[in-house]
């Protein structure tokens, strides 16, 4: 197989008893790309990573590695390796074997496989550590040990279940170059599991966003931020509010819709029939605290709540049916016009600053 096999993901499902975990998923992760699998808890993202480690049965559907289908093949037999997320390192051994054991495993001799394990260590820079134990580490090294010992076996893929979830905050942002770093060095497929966003844009080259055992998109990182596909990827990312409503007009390229409040707002597309539900993405960023003027949209409100961030300000306001609209003022606009929790303000948006958002099929 080469070392940028596709993982071909095809009607997927895992089913638990009554309880769906995953349905009938379809992925496409191109050879040699970064790839994080992102959601809530519970939304499914790990149980597709064991699926394609083979640690946890498919309950209908396949996955190709390359031209191979690997649905039914144990996990040493598949071609990818997984870095659990408690690192699972043998406290009795050094690091030298450790790294060394899923050789040891195959059989391969004690002098052949000591000595990969130490090109392996010498690649994440531990080798100064060779002769110590787990429990002589910080979690940092932990996890460059954990990440040398599932790359030993020369995998097509990468699985990595939360990886950074135990670090402190300055390590992880470390790690995470570390990471990206490696991934294009060994040029073969990383899949990531994480349930934080901004992780996963760090890292990525496909964001697949999940919810509820179903994918709601799954792109770059810029698409993903830019163009949300649904309500669910809007709000996840943090980087747009949502507006609802039901459409009152669908002409020339253009849907019209009064919200909750009475509100009318129109946004670029097409799709949804007059009288049904439509929800539209708005971002952050680009909301001013002014009334509308020509070729924008806005709303009066009132602000609920203000966090100062430094270099920005996020207001918190409510009205046109939502409790938590947000605006990221930059510091300097804020101080010149400041507001307080309380006042009233209008709030405009240009339209091109819109986007209509979707729906998934349940």
């Amino acid at each position: 197989m080469s070392k940028a096999s596709e993982i071909d993901i095809v009607s997927v499902s895992k089913i638990y008893g009554n309880t769906t975990a995953v349905h009938a998923i379809s992925l496409k992760i191109p050879g040699g790309s970064y790839c994080c699998l992102l959601g809530p808890s519970g939304c499914g993202k790990s149980s597709t990573l064991r699926m394609i480690a083979g640690h946890e049965s498919i309950s209908s559907g396949d996955i190709r590695l390359g031209n191979a289908v690997i649905t039914d093949l144990p996990p040493a037999k598949r071609g990818t390796s997984m870095m659990f997320q408690s690192y699972a390192l043998f406290p009795h051994l050094d690091l030298v074997d450790n790294v060394a054991f899923s050789l040891k495993m195959k059989g391969v001799e004690k002098e052949e496989r000591r000595a990969k394990a130490l090109d392996m260590l010498k690649l994440m820079q531990m080798e100064a550590y060779a002769a110590r134990r787990p429990q002589q580490l910080s979690g940092g090294q932990q996890q460059r040990v954990a990440l040398a010992r599932a790359l030993i076996t020369g995998p097509d893929a990468l699985l990595l279940d939360e990886p950074l979830s135990a670090l402190d905050p300055f390590l992880k942002i470390r790690m995470r170059a570390e990471l990206k770093k490696l991934q294009k060095s060994l040029g073969i497929s990383f899949i990531h599991v994480t349930h934080s966003q901004e992780e996963a844009m760090a890292l990525a080259d496909i964001i697949v966003v999940m919810n509820d055992g179903r994918i709601e998109q799954a792109a770059s990182p810029r698409e993903v931020f830019e163009r949300p596909a649904t309500a669910f990827v809007a709000r996840f990312m943090g980087d747009h509010n949502v507006l609802s409503g039901r459409v009152v007009s669908n002409e020339g390229g253009r849907v019209v819709f009064e919200a909750v409040e009475g509100q009318v707002f129109s946004v670029a597309g097409k799709g949804p029939e007059i009288g049904s539900s439509v929800d539209i993405g708005v971002r952050t960023d680009k909301v001013r605290i002014e009334e509308p003027v020509e070729r924008s949209l806005g709303f009066n409100g009132v602000v609920s709540n203000l966090e100062y961030r430094g270099s920005s300000v996020k207001l918190t306001v409510m009205g046109a049916g939502s409790d938590d609209f947000t605006v990221i003022l930059s510091d300097a606009d804020y101080f010149d016009k400041p507001v307080a929790v309380g006042d009233a303000v209008a709030l405009s948006w240009a339209i091109e600053d819109a986007v209509l958002l979707g729906r998934v099929a349940s």
